[in-house]
């Protein structure tokens, strides 16, 4: 066996193994609220405005379960923060781990009395995880006195998957002229 059919065989195995790897290894945990958790003192649109958010992350809510719970709502929900109709799912565990399954935008508020209304509650746009641009449409800004700072770049792990990608291509490219060449 000669070293050119080695190099692409060897070339041809990493590459196979970085893009099966692309949707197990990408997902990301992001913890709501960062480390003040889900609780009132947290301004959660601006939170979750930072972030880039793509099908199979995971949201985790870290709170005190007899203090907080976690509704996903429908919008007119989420806007009214009225949760007598329009509750997707509850959770009050305290420690609720919510992988986003598809890219829609999706709703959260807390029901404990007065919690949504004094802004307990966010938006995420949820996009496919193989792009890697900006989201299109930002989420529902909590009242429309509420100041937010769209975020304009890519977020590390975005950019991080937009390398992978690139990689990706390359390496196929790379190995098809190594193979027709050779």
């Amino acid at each position: 066996m000669g070293a050119h059919t080695i190099i692409c065989y060897s070339f041809l195995i990493i590459s196979l193994m970085n893009f099966l790897s692309l949707d197990h290894v990408e997902a990301t945990d992001y913890t709501v609220g960062d480390a003040d958790g889900w609780s009132t003192s947290t301004n959660f649109q601006a939170w979750s405005e930072k972030y880039n958010f793509l099908v199979g992350d995971v949201l985790v809510f870290n709170y005190v379960s007899s203090q907080h719970d976690v509704y996903q709502v429908t919008q007119e929900t989420f806007r009214s923060c009225v949760a007598s109709s329009g509750v997707i799912k509850t959770y009050d565990s305290g420690r609720d781990r919510i992988t986003l399954k598809e890219a829609q935008t999706y709703w959260f508020i807390c029901n404990i009395p007065g919690h949504c209304l004094g802004g307990m509650k966010f938006s995420v746009n949820v996009k496919a995880s193989n792009t890697t641009t900006s989201p299109t449409q930002q989420p529902i800004p909590i009242s429309p006195t509420s100041e937010s700072t769209p975020q304009n770049g890519v977020s590390l792990v975005q950019d991080i998957r937009g390398w992978k990608c690139a990689f990706n291509l390359v390496s196929f490219w790379t190995l098809i002229l190594l193979i027709t060449n050779g």
